[in-house]
């Protein structure tokens, strides 16, 4: 079908029924959510299911946009597959979006049997088949952020993407105001993992801004990520507690619920992070963020928005999204020393002293 009329198509459709199909990953599930609004406003009587990942759940229930939560179990058995396909299959939907575009979601699609099944021209696995058409402005050349924004673009929304709004309860908050209660005044949160090696700047080099933070800005430090990060994290905490005995420095890695973690970051002061699900959290709460790029392109795969400064390592091989270094000798893991301290303390000070004019002129 012609792009003209897959996106005619998509205007003229008055769906009562719409599933959203993207499991993961959390960057890229953070990055879809501003479109939930969009949908709920166009289509005010629709029911909007989701699919998403068991281990991503967490993030999006309660959320007040959402009918039903669809839980794909990535390492789940046949029983669990069978659920999930007849679910799909029995959800008598109007309007299918697969904003993932692999094998696995172009099956879910297909089994939707949706009246209307759109993709994005960054479909591969063959997941195109079980779509009526991809849509405009959607390839991998556009950043990842207007890639999803498009489609409320193509739906006539001309506003930009708002912070976004999780169904966050009342003990969730109370988790956090625990955790934060010892914090007497602004923090900055960091987030040193990644599930790639080739992403992961140096502990000693994030302890380094930390400690100049805490030292010439006056914050306190808050460490986050998974629990499989916690023996990193405290390595960093360390580093810092030495430097900056006069600060607030905790671990919270591995001791917050996504929904908690989010909390976390929209209280924070400013965000700094390797290019993560929890750096793409933090923006999408509108905090600001500074973020660290090697293997991955900044102007790809990075948050939009003027508050946010984005470092990219300068080698050959930058940007080459390879989740394992080819290289040995003396060029092995290049992209992370590309990336000094300075560059990093500079686009930190750019963001706070940015964000700090901002305040003055709200």
């Amino acid at each position: 079908m012609s792009e003209p009329r897959i996106v005619e198509l998509l205007r003229d459709i008055k769906p009562r029924r719409i599933v959203i199909i993207k499991p993961s990953a959390l960057g890229d599930v953070v990055q879809t959510l501003p479109l939930l609004p969009v949908l709920k406003r166009k289509y005010p009587e629709a029911h909007i299911d989701w699919v998403i990942r068991s281990e991503l759940a967490d993030l999006l229930e309660n959320h007040p946009d959402l009918e039903r939560l669809l839980i794909y179990h990535r390492k789940g058995n046949l029983s669990s597959a069978t659920q999930l396909l007849r679910a799909l299959w029995n959800g008598r939907y109007d309007l299918a979006l697969d904003l993932q575009g692999l094998l696995r979601t172009g099956v879910m699609t297909a089994a939707t049997r949706a009246t209307l099944r759109v993709g994005m021209e960054t479909s591969r696995e063959y997941a195109h088949l079980a779509c009526h058409g991809l849509l405009p402005g959607t390839s991998k050349q556009v950043p990842a952020h207007a890639r999803y924004w498009q489609i409320a673009r193509l739906l006539g929304e001309e506003s930009e993407p708002q912070p976004v709004q999780l169904g966050v309860g009342e003990q969730d908050r109370k988790r956090v105001d625990e955790i934060l209660a010892e914090i007497p005044g602004p923090f900055l949160a960091i987030h040193p993992g990644a599930m790639w090696v080739t992403k992961r700047w140096p502990i000693s080099s994030f302890a380094e801004v930390g400690k100049r933070a805490c030292q010439q800005y006056g914050l306190h430090l808050v460490v986050v990520g998974t629990q499989g990060e916690k023996g990193a994290a405290e390595q960093l905490c360390q580093q810092v507690r030495q430097a900056c005995p006069e600060r607030i420095v905790r671990n919270l890695a591995g001791e917050t619920s996504l929904k908690q973690l989010a909390v976390v970051l929209d209280r924070a002061r400013i965000v700094l992070s390797n290019d993560s699900g929890p750096m793409h959290m933090a923006a999408m709460m509108g905090t600001p963020v500074v973020g660290i790029f090697t293997c991955t392109s900044a102007q790809r795969s990075g948050p939009g928005g003027k508050q946010h400064q984005l470092v990219q390592a300068k080698v050959p091989c930058a940007a080459s999204y390879r989740k394992q270094c080819p290289f040995s000798g003396s060029g092995h893991m290049q992209c992370l020393s590309a990336v000094s301290v300075f560059q990093v303390w500079s686009a930190f000070q750019r963001a706070i002293e940015a964000s700090d004019k901002r305040e003055q002129v709200a």
